[in-house]
């Protein structure tokens, strides 16, 4: 073992970092030599990793933790370093739970459940100690040729000016399909229904949304699209006898109601994708237990991290 150390020490055209790989690799030194020469191999190790290497050299080469520093380029005085920092087990174990439970939560919403409960963490700690676990969200953004923009005149200013409704379309474990209509409060990012049904018509749409209205208020002005059940002749007159403008999108253009949108896909990431539905009564009863948690616990940063019922008037939509 000796005689391999006195190789790599005679070898002028190898660097220090690559007799650290030498030594590590456990391989023919004199075969690899010639091809490692002049090569420069990186070291983006963090000090637990590299003291971890110190004590197998240390341990398979008999030599000084002097000479296993120098070798990786590692200062001793790191080496002997003994943490002081109090054990973060308690913590590890309380992220590992919330992102069990809610598989969609990158770490800034982590950390905000993480305050309300009382814990003293910041945001860089919780973001290190997700990263570890590998509790990280990897979100693959589509390439687009052309950047949407919403349009500026639809931005809510106040609340109970706006609402958005849509139809999101998903299935029961036995393949039959369900519509589901999804309503949202454009400016406090409140959802007062989520109906799933098998058929929607243009009058069940109305039914629905006067059962929502005489509970919260009618809004000033609905946002739909330019589907047949918002453009029938029950919606247009149900809206004019209580006063309210129906805003339809341009064909084709999804980004002018860019917020009922962004609600379906937060929607079917953190409800849809994560239930089977046997039933149409199933489906229901999770769809209500998702909404109460979307209004009463979760965070949204939009609103700083408040929660929608808590800014709820009522007798407002």
């Amino acid at each position: 073992m000796k005689e391999r150390l006195a190789d790599v020490d005679a070898e002028d055209g190898a660097s220090l970092r690559v007799k650290w790989h030498l030594l590590t690799s456990r391989v023919d030194i004199q075969r690899l030599l010639p091809r490692a020469a002049g090569r420069t191999i990186p070291l983006a190790l963090r000090s637990a990793r590299k003291r971890t290497l110190v004590d197998g050299m240390r341990a398979d080469w008999q030599v000084s933790i002097r000479r296993a520093c120098e070798v990786i380029r590692f200062d001793p005085r790191t080496y002997r370093y003994k943490s002081r920092r109090l054990g973060q087990a308690a913590f590890e174990q309380r992220i590992r739970e919330i992102c069990q439970t809610r598989v969609r939560f990158g770490y800034r919403r982590v950390h905000v459940l993480l305050r309300r409960e009382g814990w003293e963490i910041n945001a860089k700690k919780t973001y290190r100690i997700s990263k570890e676990l590998g509790m990280q969200l990897r979100n693959k953004t589509p390439t687009r040729r052309v950047k949407a923009k919403p349009r500026d005149d639809r931005k809510a200013i106040a609340h109970g000016q706006s609402a958005g409704r849509d139809f999101v379309h998903d299935q029961l474990a036995t393949g039959r399909k369900i519509r589901v209509l999804t309503v949202v409060d454009t400016f406090l990012r409140y959802v007062p229904v989520l109906d799933a049904r098998f058929t929607y018509r243009g009058e069940d749409v109305v039914a629905t949304l006067e059962q929502i209205c005489q509970r919260t208020g009618y809004p000033a002005t609905i946002r739909v699209d330019q589907g047949s059940e918002f453009i029938s002749k029950g919606m247009d007159l149900w809206a004019y006898a209580n006063d309210v403008i129906l805003d339809f999108s341009h064909p084709g253009k999804p980004t002018d109601n860019a917020f009922i949108e962004a609600f379906n896909g937060r929607f079917r990431a953190e409800c849809l994708n994560a239930h089977w539905f046997m039933s149409l009564e199933d489906a229901a009863e999770k769809l209500e237990a998702w909404r109460r948690d979307y209004n009463e616990e979760r965070p949204h940063g939009a609103i700083g991290n408040k929660v929608p019922a808590d800014l709820m008037e009522p007798r407002k939509f």
